[in-house]
């Protein structure tokens, strides 16, 4: 398998993924993507297992799509033995570069046709693969035959998978270390787990689907994998009671103080007035 640098589209370069049989040169499966990642490799691998099952191993080019985790957890779960080219060693990858010099021709044709998006781009590959390269003769294959005419003659027996087999296989696998809770940290949230207890401070293989991150699967060895679930706070750890009504703090809505000094203020005001008056009163009397 390797990757191939494709053409523009719309401003943006496309790569293509590509995976072929290496007895046969029969290509499993080919498609162009808009990015260059590990994505479209596992995806590009999937799509040949669940159309011509699981090989006895695979020769995957040396590039960081390749190495990594998820590719080797896959492989190893198919019972698929994996190996990679050598670093600079042009020759290991012979085969699938003599494909890459043939995929310049179609290169060469869609410079003229210019698609407009991925899915013209890749309907017009497909179309020119099957009738260009599949069955066409090979110089290489026996009696010029073509790849198709010699992957479907072969007698080697194909180990087809079922769909659950390969949605396993290609989960995502991070590592974590289990906290003295018993608990794992994961995409800001707590898990607790299963075995957990048993498990404090090792580190542990937490298996997941990226679409759901909910349910967690967790992978020890000499351990069965086991779940691990969102932790939920219980509830003596939980929010507080309500207090009665009598102990609750109210925020007051006015000043206990200065409204005693106001009425009090009144009152010596009223009281001062009704002095004045008298005062007046007793004065006139006098006169």
């Amino acid at each position: 398998s390797d990757i191939k640098f494709g053409p523009y589209i719309n401003g943006k370069q496309v790569y293509l993924a590509a995976f072929i049989d290496d007895c046969t040169r029969y290509v499993l499966h080919a498609e162009f993507y808009p990015v260059l990642d590990q994505s479209i490799v596992e995806d590009a691998f999937r799509q040949s297992l669940q159309k011509y099952g699981a090989p006895k191993a695979v020769y995957f080019d040396n590039g960081k799509q390749y190495r990594t985790k998820v590719m080797a957890r896959a492989c190893a779960k198919l019972n698929i033995r994996l190996l990679y080219t050598r670093p600079y060693a042009a020759e290991s990858k012979g085969k699938i570069e003599r494909f890459n010099r043939t995929i310049d021709n179609f290169l060469v044709e869609v410079q003229v046709d210019k698609p407009k998006d991925l899915e013209s781009l890749n309907r017009r590959f497909w179309a020119w693969l099957d009738e260009c390269y599949q069955h066409r003769s090979h110089s290489s294959l026996e009696n010029n035959t073509t790849p198709y005419a010699a992957f479907n003659s072969d007698k080697e027996l194909i180990r087809f998978l079922d769909v659950e087999q390969i949605a396993d296989a290609f989960l995502r696998v991070e590592q974590r270390k289990v906290d003295k809770s018993g608990c794992i940290s994961f995409d800001g949230r707590k898990y607790e787990l299963e075995h957990g207890l048993t498990l404090i401070g090792r580190q542990v293989d937490v298996v997941y689907d990226a679409s759901d991150t909910d349910t967690l699967w967790i992978e020890y060895e000499g351990f069965p994998r086991f779940k691990a679930k969102p932790l939920v706070i219980g509830a003596r750890a939980g929010k507080r009671p309500e207090l009665p009504p009598g102990l609750i703090l109210e925020t007051p809505l006015q000043s206990r103080f200065l409204s005693a000094a106001e009425k009090e203020h009144e009152i010596r005001t009223r009281n001062r007035l009704t002095a004045i008056s008298f005062r007046g009163i007793s004065g006139g009397n006098d006169v």
